[in-house]
């Protein structure tokens, strides 16, 4: 490795910080946050030293992660945060084996929502290239496979082309025959052009699924799936045989179009196409919006999303799925939020059909969300109170990638066959012999690097 990334340690394993996919404006941190990060700070100084290693060296291992996490669980508890936690024991921070068999999981790691910056938004965002990319997906992580998505941009501002998107697949499907990145389509069918140019992402680029944006369009207003453009995007996508259907919904844009941004067409369209697959992006999730109790009444967040499914008779584990991306890295931040999150999908949106996305590489290595995943628990007291299933390591093998394999009609079995002898997994064998993490994000951290970050797309997108 060329570069050595923070030789002093100073940078957490497990990122908690203000850091927004671009979407939303990032939110800062609040004075538990803060705490919890000084506290795991201290925490790793201290068992550095415990374990007689160098502060870096601390901070790659299995053991500086489970330091981290256990740093937030206390401040958490010191601020009465206790409807979620991170499920370790104190010797996970000092003890090398005890970290691994908590942390280190043998899962399938599925991640239905990654992201990829092209030569058009290298220079804008500094994001890295298609190395950088497979350096912090496939080594850096414990993925295994992951759906390039796009964002909404009028075409002249694609921070992410189709044909840059698969020169990336492409760049890992020549390593002896690997297959670990999926594609999606952009479809707005608002924009002109965009329903006809399905046929070229289907036929020749053999897209896995459609993206769309339902609070986006080019002149600022957005669609509902069941209105007339909205049905035309999923009438064209039976017809071309791709029924995956990527929407959108939540992390609003801001006021304009912000009806879009809901969930509230969901059960409605679902009901009405029961052969096509709605994977819901952010679960309605709101940034700054704490979530409860499901509150059929609340109109907004994951609420309207559940609301919409069981109003329109969309069964458990059915057609809609619920999709992580940004709504699990922005609550590991609230463990209480989490817990609601996680235990109202699972609980009416079905064990199925929760579905784990990073929203990387806006957020860099997805690994720590990945960690975090592994350890949170639904405290005991909301489980019981609401009915919410306790995050067995079964459950969490289906969120974490088993339940993505039925949209995406992967063979698991043939999938990690192939991956346990190709080049990325000789690779992230070796380079874990001396590994160099960055422990960094990409996305914009204040709403000064947000505005510049939106500014650089060509100006809001809505």
């Amino acid at each position: 490795m060329s570069k050595n990334f923070d030789p002093d340690g100073k940078r957490l394993p497990i990122k908690l910080d203000s850091t927004s996919n671009g979407e939303f404006v990032p939110i800062p941190l609040d004075a538990t946050q803060r705490r919890a990060n000084r506290l795991a700070q201290e925490w790793a100084g201290e068992n550095a030293r415990r374990q007689g290693v160098a502060r870096r060296n601390f901070m790659i291992s299995a053991c500086g992660a489970a330091s981290t996490l256990l740093a937030f669980n206390a401040a958490n508890a010191a601020a009465g945060r206790t409807g979620g936690t991170f499920e370790l024991d104190q010797i996970a921070a000092v003890d090398p084996d005890v970290a691994v068999d908590r942390l280190g999981g043998r899962e399938f790691i599925f991640d239905v929502q990654g992201h990829f910056v092209g030569q058009n938004g290298l220079n804008r965002t500094g994001l890295g290239d298609s190395d950088t990319f497979i350096k912090d997906v496939f080594l850096d992580s414990d993925t295994d496979m992951m759906v390039l998505s796009f964002i909404p941009s009028r075409r002249e501002n694609e921070l992410l082309t189709i044909q840059e998107a698969d020169a990336t697949r492409r760049i890992v499907d020549a390593m002896e025959g690997t297959h670990r990145l999926l594609l999606h389509g952009r479809a707005n069918p608002n924009q002109d052009g965009d329903l006809a140019g399905m046929d070229e992402l289907a036929e020749r680029w053999g897209v896995s699924a459609w993206k769309c944006y339902t609070q986006w369009g080019p002149d600022g207003r957005g669609f509902f799936l069941s209105d007339d453009t909205g049905l035309r995007l999923i009438e064209k996508a039976r017809a071309l045989g791709v029924k995956n259907i990527c929407v959108h919904k939540g992390l609003p844009f801001g006021r304009r179009s912000y009806k879009h941004s809901l969930a509230s067409d969901i059960g409605v369209v679902a009901k009405m196409y029961p052969d096509v697959n709605f994977l819901i992006y952010h679960s309605g999730f709101i940034a700054g919006q704490a979530e409860g109790p499901y509150n059929p009444k609340r109109g907004e967040g994951v609420d309207e999303l559940i609301r919409s499914v069981e109003e329109n008779g969309v069964g458990r584990n059915a057609n809609v799925y619920a999709e992580l991306g940004s709504t699990w890295r922005q609550s590991m931040r609230d463990p209480d939020s989490a817990a609601h999150i996680i235990g109202k999908l699972v609980k009416h949106i079905g064990e199925e059909n929760v579905l784990y996305g990073s929203d990387s590489i806006w957020f860099g290595s997805p690994q720590d969300q990945i960690q975090a995943f592994r350890t949170f628990q639904i405290s005991d007291a909301l489980q019981e109170k609401h009915g919410y299933a306790k995050l067995t390591p079964k459950l969490r093998a289906q969120i974490l990638g088993l339940n993505a394999a039925k949209p995406y009609s992967i063979d698991v079995d043939e999938v990690l066959k192939r991956a346990s002898r190709d080049v990325i997994e000789n690779r992230r064998a070796n380079y874990r012999e001396n590994p160099n993490p960055h422990f960094l994000t990409n996305g914009p951290k204040t709403r000064r690097e947000f505005l510049a970050n939106r500014r650089a797309r060509g100006g809001s997108p809505i």
